[in-house]
């Protein structure tokens, strides 16, 4: 199976504190420890590599905010699964510059 790209956005409910960047935290800890490449934005993580590898990355990291005493998760996955040709992060932003470039 081929590379994707996916966006992932976890987020804990029922805190103790509205500060969230620790789970944050822990969360990238578990993701980067699957070996993808991966990229925290300020509103998620965006992640490439084999499908599979993406989804068992996701579901550890749905847990983390559980195991820090979180009592709600929210996941959100989007996954950009091309099957003709290879899509990877850079080329996807690549490909809107040099569109805004000769506009």
């Amino acid at each position: 199976m081929g590379k994707v790209v996916a966006e992932v956005v976890i987020v804990p409910h029922g805190t103790s504190s509205p500060g969230l960047s620790r789970y944050v935290a822990e969360v990238e800890k578990t993701l980067r420890g699957f070996g993808l490449k991966t990229m925290l934005t300020p509103m998620g993580t965006i992640l490439e590599g084999d499908l599979d590898a993406v989804l068992e990355a996701v579901r550890a990291a749905h847990e983390i905010p559980f195991r820090e005493g979180a009592l709600r998760v929210g996941t959100t996955l989007r996954i950009d699964d091309r099957r003709d040709r290879e899509v990877t992060m850079e080329g996807k932003v690549s490909s809107v510059e040099d569109k805004i470039l000769r506009s």
